[in-house]
C-alpha cells in the first residue's frame, strides 16, 4: 500500500505542477490572446463573422464569401488567467511593426537581397523602389491571422507588391496645365486669366511618379484597406521614399526632363506675353470708353438744361443766350460785329 500511495502522490504532484500551476498565464499590454479547446478557437455567440464587422466594408461583393471568418473571443491584457489541460493559448503582438517593402520573407536573395523592389512603368522602364510599410495585427480578425492564413505577413507583402506594381505599370503622366499668367501695369503681381484656355503638356511617367509620391502612397493606403478582412493584418501606412530608374537611362531621362522643362517654360512665356497684350488691349478700350463717356455727359446735361429753359418760355431761353454772350465777351480779346448797310 505504501508504494501505491507514493505512486498516487507522485502522480498528483505531477498533475498539479504540470496542469494546475502551469495553467496560469498572463497577457501583456501589447498582446492579445485567443483560447482554443481541443484545437477549436472559442467563438463569439450568435454565429458572428467578419462580415458583421466594419472591416468587411472594404471587400468587393465577390470577395465577401471568400474571406468569411468567424469572430473569436479575444483575451485582453491582464491576468493571471487559468486554462485547462485541453486548452491552448495563442498569443499575438498587436504593436505596429515596420518592414522594408523590398523584404521577401521566403527568399533572402530576392529584390536585390531585399534592398530594392523592381517594377516596370508604362513606358517600359525598369524602376527601383525603396521604402517601408507599417502594419499591425487586426484585433477584430485574429482568426484569419492565427488559423486561416498560414503566413499572413507573407500574403500581405505579396498583396501589397502586386498592387504597387500594377499601379506603376498603369500610371499615366498627368497633363501639366500652363495657366495664363500675366503681370499687372506695374509688372509686380500676377493676374490669372480664367477665361483663357489652359495648355496641356504631357510629362515623363517616371518623373511624374517621383513628383506624385504622396498621391501614390495615399492610393496604396486606400487599395490595401481590405488586408485586415483578408489576412487579419492592417496596413497602417506605406512610405515609398524613392523611385530610381536604371543607371543606363538616368542621363537620358535627365536630358528629357530638362527639355520638357524648357518647353514648358517657353509655352508659359508665350502664353503670358499673349495674355498681357490682350489685357492691355482690353484696358485701352476701357480707357477710351470712359473718355468718350466723360465728354458726352456734359453735353447731355446741357441739353437737359436747354430743354428746361425752352419749356419755361422764350424769355428764359433768350436770357440764357444773352448771359452766354456776355460770358464770351468778357473772355474775348477782339470782337467783330456785323453792320447793316
Amino acid at each position: 500500500m505504501s508504494a501505491f500511495a507514493g505512486l498516487l502522490f507522485g502522480f498528483a504532484a505531477w498533475f498539479v505542477v504540470r496542469y494546475v500551476l502551469s495553467g496560469f498565464y498572463t497577457v501583456n499590454q501589447n498582446e492579445r490572446a485567443v483560447k482554443s479547446s481541443f484545437g477549436r478557437a472559442q467563438r463569439l455567440g450568435e454565429g458572428r463573422t467578419t462580415l458583421d464587422d466594419p472591416i468587411a466594408e472594404s471587400l468587393r461583393p465577390d470577395e465577401r464569401d471568400r474571406y468569411l471568418y468567424p469572430q473569436v473571443r479575444v483575451i485582453g491584457p491582464g491576468g493571471p488567467y487559468l486554462k485547462m489541460p485541453w486548452q491552448k493559448i495563442h498569443k499575438v503582438s498587436v504593436s505596429v511593426q515596420t518592414l522594408n517593402m523590398a523584404m521577401d520573407l521566403e527568399d533572402p536573395q530576392a529584390n536585390r537581397r531585399n534592398t530594392e523592389l523592381e517594377a516596370v512603368t508604362k513606358d517600359q522602364l525598369n524602376t527601383g523602389l525603396t521604402g517601408q510599410i507599417r502594419y499591425r495585427v487586426a484585433e477584430s480578425n485574429l482568426y484569419a491571422y492565427l488559423f486561416a492564413v498560414k503566413k499572413p505577413v507573407v500574403h500581405v507583402m505579396a498583396y501589397f507588391v502586386s498592387i504597387l506594381r500594377e499601379r506603376i505599370a498603369n500610371f499615366e503622366a498627368k497633363p501639366i496645365s500652363v495657366a495664363a499668367v500675366v503681370a499687372d501695369d506695374g509688372g509686380n503681381s500676377p493676374v490669372t486669366m480664367p477665361d483663357m484656355p489652359a495648355r496641356e503638356v504631357i510629362g515623363v511617367s517616371i518623373n511624374d511618379l517621383r513628383k506624385n509620391l504622396r498621391d501614390l502612397n495615399e492610393f496604396m493606403d486606400r487599395e490595401c484597406a481590405s488586408s485586415a478582412a483578408r489576412y487579419g493584418v492592417v496596413l497602417d501606412a506605406s512610405l515609398i521614399t524613392g523611385i530610381d530608374p536604371p543607371q543606363e537611362v538616368e542621363s537620358a531621362l535627365a536630358a528629357i526632363n530638362t527639355a520638357h522643362n524648357e518647353v514648358s517654360s517657353s509655352i508659359s512665356l508665350a502664353q503670358a506675353g499673349a495674355d498681357q497684350k490682350i489685357v492691355q488691349s482690353k484696358r485701352a478700350v476701357e480707357i477710351e470708353t470712359l473718355r468718350a463717356q466723360a465728354e458726352v455727359e456734359p453735353l447731355k446735361a446741357l441739353a437737359a438744361q436747354l430743354g428746361e429753359l425752352r419749356r419755361s418760355g422764350p424769355d428764359g431761353l433768350n436770357a440764357y443766350l444773352r448771359n452766354v454772350r456776355l460770358g464770351l465777351f468778357t473772355k474775348a480779346q477782339q470782337i467783330f460785329l456785323e453792320s447793316k448797310r
